[in-house]
């Protein structure tokens, strides 16, 4: 049976810096973000708030999206998050 997937967006603060990845397992992958366990991108830039996800049913499909976004301008990606969460709450309490 084929994992579930999510596609995510960290972010440093409001309108900071933006981070996109894809997972099997949002809540631990969130967990390791906010650690700081995962070198890269993110740490160095401190994007340790999750400001949105997408759910897919298999893990081949979110990283089709994850790939797609990666190539799309910020003022999407800024869209996508505000529809989402307008007030760019953490919504790491939300997942667990």
């Amino acid at each position: 049976m084929e994992k579930r997937g999510y596609v995510y967006i960290m972010a440093s603060k409001r309108n900071g810096t933006l981070y996109i990845g894809v997972t099997s397992n949002l809540a631990a992958r969130v967990w390791q973000h906010k650690q700081g366990d995962i070198e890269g991108f993110a740490t160095k830039y401190g994007c340790k708030m999750l400001v949105w996800f997408e759910v897919f049913d298999r893990i081949d499909q979110a990283i089709i999206r994850e790939k797609q976004m990666k190539e799309w301008r910020r003022v999407w990606k800024l869209r996508v998050i505000e529809e989402l969460n307008p007030d760019w709450d953490d919504l790491f309490e939300s997942i667990c």
